[in-house]
């Protein structure tokens, strides 16, 4: 796949989509947003991907939203701008529930949009020097693309409001004693933590890794009882499949499985 503003590549059924306008700070114009809609589509869909890491090109992961370009947005009135609001969550909720892991290596910055994308993701292994923040207030806005909805699940109210309202900067330790990070990689390898991380979970059941996401991700919105019916649910598919069978072969016979995705 070819895009103007995003590169791509495929390595052991692991995908890297890199956000690739490094002279902006990897943020997102009209064009980008497209590409971004349709390469997380095709990702989604693709039965043969086991993982997927999202980067940044250049120093930083992404600054989000083009701040110069965002003037094109205000003169579109209301429903308009909803209307474009929603083409970008609707790229956030992809990537949030397509069925394999997805793993933000950020390398840099990640602000506002940027910080958004990240914690649609599913991990986020960050550099030393990278850090978080959402400077939307300074610019009399909030965070409208999951900030506020996603960042309050994974810190709490209270801290979700200290990141949002007073525009706080998380370096990458502090965002892993949050929970907002996975790990925290050696200076310059982001890209490499994430890509160790992905190859332990391409080794894992993928049916099993996909309905795992989908109930975990369920169980933040339901309260306990639908959570164990939910749970249920899921174990009684799995419990049909043939990697199931695999795996309890596998596990008996002492050697790795064979998943095949079944």
């Amino acid at each position: 796949m070819r895009f103007e503003h995003l590169l791509v590549e495929d390595s052991d059924r692991i995908r890297t989509i890199t956000l690739n306008r490094p002279g902006k700070l990897n943020s997102w114009n009209g064009a980008m947003r497209e590409e971004m809609a349709r390469v997380f589509s095709d990702t989604a869909a693709d039965p043969d991907l086991r993982a997927l890491i999202i980067t940044g090109a250049g120093r930083g992961f992404s600054a989000g939203e083009d701040v110069s370009e965002m003037a094109d947005l205000t003169g579109i009135g209301t429903r308009g701008f909803r209307a474009v609001a929603r083409g970008i969550h609707s790229v956030f909720d992809q990537i949030e529930a397509m069925e394999i892991p997805v793993i933000a290596a950020v390398n840099g910055v990640a602000a506002g949009g940027g910080f958004e994308l990240a914690l649609s993701c599913d991990f986020r292994v960050m550099d030393p020097a990278a850090r978080f923040v959402m400077p939307e207030v300074k610019v009399g806005l909030i965070p409208g693309s999951g900030g506020c909805s996603r960042l309050v699940r994974h810190v709490g109210l209270g801290r979700a409001k200290e990141l949002v309202m007073l525009s706080r900067s998380v370096g990458a330790e502090e965002a892993t004693a949050l929970g907002l990070a996975t790990s925290v990689a050696a200076a310059g390898g982001a890209v490499a933590g994430a890509t160790e991380l992905a190859a332990q979970l391409a080794c894992q059941a993928p049916l099993a890794l996909g309905m795992a996401k989908i109930v975990l991700n369920t169980c933040t919105d339901v309260d306990q009882e639908t959570g164990r019916r939910l749970e249920r649910l899921g174990q009684s598919v799995l419990k049909t499949t043939s990697d199931h069978a695999e795996g309890a072969r596998a596990f008996v016979e002492k050697r790795a499985p064979n998943w095949e995705g079944r």
